[in-house]
């Protein structure tokens, strides 16, 4: 009799990744000794695939699966768990959680602290905090992947998000199945619901912490998994969480040609390196103009965006203002986008560039 089909599904999800992660560490085999460890003459190193575990019933079904599947394939399985301060006895609580990923016989298994600021708001600080901690244990630890529980109906929440801030097609895509430097980020269980990886964890016994910020009324977030989510499906019908994640999946799709499209543009709009400068940038207002709106304002945020404009505080509503500069000419003068970058039209050419340098010019 084989396991639970719960159990299965979220078996099968991981064995997928190891595989492409191991398919990719031999695509990128160098030549030389490296090569000739690989090829069996000395003994390879096995790839770290680390698992970043919260205590919660995805995040542990994931680790209960990655440490199933990894010996099989010769991979080394790891955890990290982060404590991100915000909750009295958080620090215990990870202690707990390592002790029971310990119990898997994963190993390295490390408890992180963090810091979390106040940028962007107590989710995405917290995000933030998070990420830049599993980026160095990664790094540290020399781990090929980090793999992340993010399920169906994280999919599906991060697509309304995205569609409420009224952020385009990328902010539409959700989370991407692979992210980060070098393809780092996995999230094995984006076609899997939410109670399966529950499920996988009450079958095979295994304890988890529901974080009480996920019912949390104070978090956009966990308003919308508690509330809108629950009335979409009463009124649109069961179906709607399995939508919305296929259309990030489509939407990231159009997003990632278009952005292909762009970065070919760009290329074609640059003007004389004059009209510019150094760390600026100057592009053909005609050429600009010729190109379809969504290739046109991907190109202006990537240049602004390349003179020093955060991605993060650069919004659609300023791409828009720059854009007028092309579609709507009237003779409007400076427009100033985040980080100290400014945009302005002059003979025929945007030009792009910082402050600080425009003011060295006079």
């Amino acid at each position: 009799m084989g396991p639970h089909p719960a159990v299965a599904a979220i078996r099968l999800a991981v064995r997928r990744v190891l595989h492409d992660v191991l398919n990719q560490e031999s695509a990128g085999v160098p030549a030389g000794p490296e090569a000739r460890r690989r090829s069996g003459s000395v003994p390879a190193r096995r790839p770290l695939v680390l698992v970043a575990c919260s205590g919660g019933a995805d995040s542990m079904a994931l680790a209960s699966a990655l440490a199933f599947e990894a010996p099989k394939l010769d991979v080394r399985a790891g955890a990290i768990t982060i404590d991100h301060g915000l909750q009295s006895g958080s620090g215990q609580r990870a202690a707990e959680v390592a002790a029971r990923l310990r119990a898997f016989h994963l190993d390295p298994v490390e408890t992180i602290a963090v810091t979390v600021g106040r940028q962007g708001g107590p989710e995405a600080a917290a995000r933030d905090a998070r990420y830049a901690a599993l980026d160095e244990a990664a790094e540290r630890l020399g781990a090929t992947a980090v793999l992340l529980g993010h399920t169906r109906d994280d999919q599906a929440e991060t697509v309304l998000l995205g569609l409420a801030r009224g952020s385009g097609t990328r902010s539409l895509s959700g989370m991407a199945a692979v992210s980060g430097a070098h393809g780092r980020y996995r999230r094995p269980f984006l076609h899997l619901d939410r109670q399966t990886a529950r499920k996988a964890c009450l079958v095979q016994s295994l304890p988890v912490w529901d974080d009480p910020h996920n019912t949390d009324p104070a978090y956009t977030r966990s308003r919308l998994r508690q509330e809108g989510l629950p009335a979409l499906e009463k009124s649109l019908g069961k179906g709607v969480i399995e939508a919305l994640a296929r259309t990030a999946q489509l939407s990231r799709d159009d997003a990632d040609a278009l952005d292909a499209w762009a970065a070919d543009a760009e290329r074609t709009v640059r003007a004389d390196a004059a009209d510019g400068g150094e760390g600026s940038a100057a592009l053909d207002t005609a050429k600009l103009y010729a190109l379809p709106p969504a290739v046109r304002r991907r190109v202006l945020r990537r240049a602004a965006i390349a003179v020093g404009s955060p991605p993060g505080s650069l919004f659609a509503k300023h791409i828009e203002e720059v854009d007028r500069l092309i579609t709507g000419w009237r003779g409007q003068g400076v427009i100033n986008l985040p980080g100290r970058v400014e945009v302005h039209r002059r003979c025929g050419s945007l030009v792009i560039r910082r402050r600080d340098e425009a003011a060295a010019e006079h």
